[in-house]
């Protein structure tokens, strides 16, 4: 059974500057929840890249200092006045845009994200709005199930976007968290997936996770023309494109005639420089992501339930290792997810 918290301070990390020097452990107080707020007591966090760019400024939080770190799970101890959906002992999911509950993406200005414009998961605990978080999924470890709101979710999205069965192809860039989702949900749909990296070792994993085809991009420079070969010259339905500039040319060129380019990440730049042709000639979809709602981010936890799927995370820290685990994603070449205990 949950006790109600007793203590008066918890541990938690402040961004205070731009740079991992701005990491700084802090003891602060416990936030109370109001009515139609829970308490949760966290157990584990997981970063994206969002969470590196805003450590290093290159998505700046509009104030801090901040609790980092959007990506978390943990266990209901407390509830407000008028919570229903929730009781202590619950293992839950914040969502990273919890007013986001379905339809239009809200605006910038009225849109609060975790580990930006309001609290993040580097902290023990964590008040959220009950009706911004799902119920975890059973299988799934706390660090597993803290890997889920933005990448799996944007993986989803992606999938469902790219409205992939069988018959579809779907081209992944790399071998990171929302690539391995994107590959794992794909393969539930009965999709065929091709992916790239620059490692054969990665390759081999993730031909284990179920991957249909491989390429490493160090050794075919003309990757795209690969795909292509691959696809007998048609091309793939779906790119979920995680890079950015260094890439955009050639997933355009992979695409074929009436598929979707599904733009994640921003790795390589923020700016593009590419001929419009592709996506004129083959009536592209082009698709930006700010991961889902609240209902995407449900439905792929009961997909993530009901398939029994499981996260690969490539390595945990514990919580007083953060700023190691914030080195490890800058450095790239890690398989599937970073996590943090807590």
């Amino acid at each position: 059974m949950v006790q109600p918290v007793m203590e008066i301070t918890m541990k938690a990390y402040h961004l205070t500057a731009t740079g991992f020097d701005g990491l700084k452990p802090v003891e602060v107080d416990i936030p109370r929840p109001q009515a139609g707020e829970v308490l949760i007591k966290l157990h584990a966090a997981s970063l994206n890249y969002i969470d590196l760019a805003v450590a290093s400024g290159a998505f700046p939080a509009p104030q801090l200092p901040l609790i980092p770190v959007a990506d978390g799970a943990g266990e209901v101890v407390e509830c407000g006045e008028g919570v229903a959906a929730y009781k202590p002992g619950d293992r839950v999911l914040p969502h990273f845009l919890p007013d986001w509950q379905a339809g239009r993406l809200p605006s910038l200005e009225s849109r609060p994200m975790r580990g930006i414009t309001v609290p993040g998961s580097l902290a023990d605990y964590l008040v959220m709005p009950a009706y911004g978080l799902a119920s975890m999924p059973g299988h799934l470890s706390y660090e597993e199930g803290a890997t889920l709101s933005i990448a799996a979710t944007t993986a989803w999205k992606a999938v469902r976007t790219g409205n992939l069965c069988p018959g579809k192809t779907v081209l992944l860039l790399g071998t990171g968290g929302v690539s391995l989702f994107a590959l794992q949900f794909a393969k539930a749909s009965g999709a065929r997936v091709i992916i790239i990296s620059s490692s054969d070792k990665k390759l081999d994993q993730a031909r284990v996770l179920g991957a249909d085809e491989v390429i490493n991009y160090r050794r075919v420079d003309a990757w795209d023309e690969n795909v292509l070969e691959l696809t007998d010259g048609q091309g793939v339905d779906l790119v979920v494109e995680t890079v950015g500039p260094e890439t955009f040319a050639r997933s355009l060129n992979a695409t074929a005639i009436e598929g979707t380019v599904f733009m994640v990440g921003f790795i390589s730049g923020d700016m593009l420089n590419v001929s419009l042709l592709p996506v004129l000639l083959k009536t592209l979809r082009l698709v930006g992501s700010n991961t889902g709602s609240l209902a995407d981010f449900r439905e792929m936890v009961t997909a993530i339930g009901a398939n029994g799927l499981r996260p690969v995370i490539d390595r945990s820290f514990d919580f007083d290792e953060a700023r190691q685990a914030y080195e490890l994603m800058a450095q790239g070449g890690h398989f599937g997810k970073i996590a943090i205990r807590i």
